[in-house]
């Protein structure tokens, strides 16, 4: 890691190591339920004294790594429901480009995430409707038409904070009944996936190329914790617990970041 950014996890507020197990934990958590964890690792990095310019390319960088394993699972187990998942991520894309490319002041980039954060603890804490998944198991269709008017604002945000968006889709394709648990979960993987790479090229675009290397060799050892992190939320996590308690563990950690990162303003 560069000594400018050492410097700066050790005098924020936290320490690099604590920054390893807080994205491992993460990841972990995230990863059960089908997310990258994106928003919350660029809250721990804001949190840490990072430059808020690099914060999103490492957020979308490790977000890459969760959920490039997840969706290609998914779509060799046949889970994803293509059609759907394609448009939505298709209409979030080139928002997440948008977003990506927009400049936005420090402070003003520092409120959006810890608001964003504490929005997406709150849809994960709203109550699952019982959909069967596959074909005709949820209100596909209508479901589908709703959510065709917030996937561009969340691929934007997506962009512009250095997040995949997946944290907000999929608490609402459960509300609307798109489809069964794994299909969203499939869905989400996909949308984080395609929004981060659109997001980093955007970010990238407007910093200049140069900032991938410094993100790259800032993040080398947070994107190894999450790779770690990430394959025991996907194998064990599950099995040892309830998939609601797992929502909750992570709702409860995306709340407690975003709102620790608002009181720091």
């Amino acid at each position: 890691m560069p000594r400018r950014s050492r410097r700066a996890c050790r005098s924020g507020r936290i320490g690099f190591a604590a920054l390893l197990a807080a994205f491992c934990v993460t990841a972990l958590l995230y990863a059960s339920v089908g997310f990258g964890g994106g928003s919350t690792y660029s809250a721990l990095l804001a949190l840490s004294g990072m430059d808020y310019r690099l914060l999103p390319v490492v957020s979308l960088l490790c977000n890459l790594v969760v959920v490039s394993g997840g969706t290609i699972r998914f779509a060799r187990a046949r889970i994803t429901p293509w059609r759907g998942a394609l448009l939505l991520t298709g209409i979030a894309a080139p928002a997440a480009l948008l977003g990506g490319l927009t400049p936005i002041a420090e402070r003003a980039f520092l409120m959006l995430l810890g608001a964003s954060l504490c929005v997406a603890g709150a849809l994960l804490l709203l109550p699952r409707r019982k959909v069967t998944d596959g074909p005709g198991g949820g209100a596909g269709a209508r479901g589908g038409r709703a959510m065709l008017l917030a996937a561009a604002p969340l691929g934007y945000l997506a962009g512009l904070v250095g997040i995949g968006g997946g944290i907000f889709l999929a608490p609402l394709l459960h509300l609307v009944r798109w489809d069964g648990p794994r299909a969203i979960a499939a869905t989400a993987s996909l949308f984080i996936l395609v929004n981060s790479l659109f997001g980093l090229t955007g970010q990238l675009a407007k910093n200049g190329t140069g900032l991938l290397g410094e993100a790259a060799g800032t993040g080398l050892p947070l994107m190894l914790a999450v790779v770690i992190g990430g394959q025991i939320g996907s194998l064990f996590a599950v099995r040892l617990f309830k998939p609601q308690l797992i929502a909750w563990l992570t709702a409860a950690l995306t709340l407690f970041v975003g709102v620790r990162l608002l009181l720091g303003l």
